[in-house]
């Protein structure tokens, strides 16, 4: 792999961190507001609870998305590539 494939993966994840951070921040004021209304006109239910979850779900499976790429990622799969070989070569 060149440098220009590097670095065009590279940035490839930084956008995607950088997806994921914004994205969080979102949820987190969001939230917050949404919150603040249900605290001030609070009438013995919190609603507010069914927006966190339910984003909450999409977050997790966003930051499993960006987090796991480097695990699970093109590299991942050409080291299993290359095992694989390997092992073929050896059998």
């Amino acid at each position: 792999m060149n440098n220009d494939e590097r670095y065009l993966r590279a940035k490839k994840r930084v956008e995607n961190l950088k997806g994921f951070y914004i994205h969080f921040t979102a949820y987190i004021l969001v939230n917050a507001f949404i919150f603040a209304i249900n605290f001030s006109t609070y009438d013995g239910e919190w609603w507010f609870l069914f927006t966190l979850g339910g984003w909450g779900i999409g977050l997790i499976i966003h930051g499993i998305t960006v987090f796991a790429s480097g695990r699970f990622g093109a590299d991942w799969e050409e080291r299993k590539i290359q095992k694989y070989m390997e092992q073929d070569k050896r059998d």
